[in-house]
């Protein structure tokens, strides 16, 4: 400050006097070498008179002074950098134990630590300017335009196909309808739900009545899905109970000792199987293509059942190979009997050995003297695929077939389809196209569902088992007691702010905790599935939707192999869901992964696609470093959440924030 004002002094000096001492302060060398130039005029100064040359003698002390003080800080960053480059070098030549790592934690540290300095320069005036999407946002799923695509002169199916670009991105917060309501509480959310919340007209409601879709109920304002009620004429009880007879069982509750515990439906209707499923510990992940109207992903996840949007039309499922139990498809709309048989082959390649295919089609086991010839070449089109696939034909009944994928793969070299080559057939391909090839087959976890431990044991894997994924046993059990210490500590934070702080329907008795006000849960980095596992033995009635991101380790196999569902993804790109479909959504560590892995998006996009996954009175949990915390805590104030800091005190690096996301409607219901 002082150096500040000499120079502001002198500079008013210099003003009324062209002395060659005036440009002492652009070129300090040029002052040393004419400092014994006489001068030519006098100076007033503070009302005396002052020679030129005491003036000039003096500053030029101040000059000098501000010179020794620069080139001794120059030397004293030198000898900084040198002792820095010094202890390196006796590092890597000595000890490479904890020192080591925690000096590369530094410096991922102060690359986190810049990171975020640019976000919050950036970042903080964007959040400023957030502002509400227009209604037409209201049910809004990036990466899926299908009049767009059909403009591309796509069809047979392609219209479906995901496609993000950098027009994908909302960029805006999405309100919710005009006349949305907190869904009901579980499970009586799972059989009613409100029609305001979803995109679908009356008229669609009443003419739903196919086997999956089942007949819905209107009353009023709300969907009934009832299990019991003799309206319906396809009962989904009766048709499962079918399913299970066909296979060999007594009943559906017998499917879990049969080594079935992940089933995917796809083109689920409404979720009606996974609904009936889930009491008997059976999870069904629904798929179904992009709808505008009438969504079968969007109820299905109202409902509480897990799904995702998807299609499988030019591009492999989001999962890796060898990843479900069963798989289940009805009157799907798939033209199964196209492209060579394409489809069956994907279907193939994520069924487990000694896996169902169940399928349900108006050509399937037809009588011959009603049934058409068009219909008879494409049922016989479809069976010897099956056949090629060396799937066996367990029944037949009415319209519904039941196969059985074999256990061992000897029979496949004299099949028609070849094995897919190694660079073709990758553990979890991330929306690949399709392969005309037998996938899976070179896997490590070619391991038959009867050969696998039931459920609930298969949440543990065995030593052997967890060796196929490369983690050490003792790594994985430390895993689980620190989620199940982390969950307990969660559950203890939350019960207050979500029985007291923020009672969620007026005139309902607070709920026994600790569960039924949190259903649907996405955990953003999942790593083995801990948090999903700590959950269920914490007895919470809730399902998980674990996601791997693409830029982390790929844990996914590890996770499905565990029981639980899952997908990979790229958080760069919007999830393939609805808006406001999760109660909850976790993240441990993304912060820091993105932001060493990433660099073509921001926190401030993470944190929109956070937003329009979330259901309005929704909770947001993440767990980060302090510093990434703390300006995750500054974004949060631009999406209007309520958001705390809280701190962890089995670690001192880390933070937690916690959130609520409120609910604010659209005014369209005023106009």
């Amino acid at each position: 400050m002082k150096i500040k004002t000499d120079k502001e002094d002198f500079d008013k000096t210099s003003k009324t006097s062209s002395d060659p001492v005036s440009l002492s302060l652009r070129n300090p060398f040029q002052l040393l070498l004419s400092e014994n130039t006489p001068s030519k005029q006098d100076s007033v100064e503070n009302g005396f008179a002052v020679s030129d040359q005491f003036t000039s003698s003096s500053r030029n002390r101040h000059l000098l002074t501000l010179l020794i003080l620069k080139f001794s800080l120059i030397l004293i960053v030198i000898l900084g950098l040198t002792v820095s480059l010094l202890w390196t070098i006796s590092l890597t030549t000595g000890t490479k134990s904890p020192m080591i790592r925690g000096y590369r934690r530094l410096q991922e540290q102060l690359v986190s630590d810049l990171w975020d300095i640019g976000e919050l320069s950036l970042g903080a005036n964007k959040v400023k300017e957030s502002e509400f999407c227009s209604p037409e946002f209201e049910n809004f799923v990036p990466c899926f335009n299908t009049t767009e695509n059909l403009e591309l002169g796509l069809t047979e199916g392609k219209e479906f196909d995901r496609r993000c670009g950098p027009m994908s991105k909302q960029n805006c917060l999405i309100l919710a309808p005009p006349k949305y309501k907190v869904p009901h509480r579980w499970p009586t959310g799972r059989d009613v739900i409100w029609i305001d919340n979803v995109k679908i007209t009356a008229q669609e409601v009443l003419s739903s009545g196919s086997l999956t879709k089942r007949m819905m109920m209107l009353d009023e304002d709300q969907i009934s899905f009832s299990f019991a009620s003799s309206m319906v004429d396809d009962n989904i009880e009766d048709y499962s109970h079918q399913i299970a007879e066909m296979i060999g069982l007594r009943n559906e509750s017998y499917l879990v000792q049969a080594g079935v515990r992940a089933v995917l439906d796809i083109g689920c209707g409404y979720g009606s199987l996974g609904a009936h499923l889930f009491p008997k510990q059976i999870l069904t992940m629904c798929i179904a293509h992009y709808e505008s109207s009438d969504s079968q992903v969007q109820i299905t996840l109202e409902r509480g059942l897990p799904a995702i949007v998807g299609s499988f039309a030019s591009k492999q499922l989001p999962f890796p190979s060898l990843s479900f139990d069963m798989i289940h498809t009805a009157w799907d709309g798939v033209q199964w009997d196209k492209k060579d048989g394409i489809y069956l082959i994907e279907v193939d390649r994520v069924l487990r050995p000694g896996g169902y295919f169940v399928w349900t089609s108006a050509f399937a086991n037809i009588p011959d003297s009603v049934r058409d010839k068009e219909n008879l070449k494409r049922w016989d089109f479809v069976r010897n695929i099956a056949k090629d696939l060396c799937w066996d034909l367990l029944s037949q009944q009415d319209k519904t077939v039941v196969w059985k994928k074999p256990s061992n793969k000897d029979c496949y070299a004299s099949r028609k389809h070849v094995i897919c080559k190694a660079g073709h057939d990758v553990e979890s391909p991330y929306y690949h196209p399709l392969e005309a090839c037998i996938g899976g087959t070179r896997s490590r976890r070619w391991i038959p569902i009867e050969e696998r431990a039931t459920w609930p044991s298969r949440a543990t894997l065995s030593s052997k088992e967890l060796a196929l994924h490369g983690v050490l046993a003792d790594d994985f059990a430390e895993d689980n007691i620190n989620w199940k210490s982390a969950v307990r500590d969660y559950w203890s934070l939350l019960s207050p702010l979500i029985f007291s702080d923020h009672p969620k329907r007026p005139g309902d008795e607070d709920p026994i905790p600790p569960y039924n006000m949190v259903r649907n849960v996405l955990d953003m980095n999942a790593h083995f599935g801990g948090f999903n596992s700590a959950l269920l033995d914490a007895r919470k009635s809730v399902w998980v939707m674990n996601v791997v991101p693409t830029s982390g380790v790929n844990h996914l196999p590890l996770i499905l192999d565990r029981g639980f569902l899952g997908v990979l993804h790229d958080w760069c790109e919007a999830f393939p869901t609805y808006p406001r479909t999760y109660d909850m959504v976790h993240a441990d560590g993304l912060l820091s992964l993105e932001t060493v892995k990433q660099s073509r998006c921001s926190t401030l996009d993470l944190f929109y696609e956070i937003d329009r996954l979330l259901r309005p009175e929704g909770w947001v949990i993440l767990r980060d470093t302090t510093s990434l915390i703390q300006s995750a805590r500054a974004i949060t104030a631009g999406l209007k959440w309520e958001a705390r800091v809280v701190e962890i005190e089995s670690n001192n690096d880390e933070k937690l924030l916690v959130c609520q996301k409120p609910l604010i409607r659209s005014q369209a219901s005023s106009l």
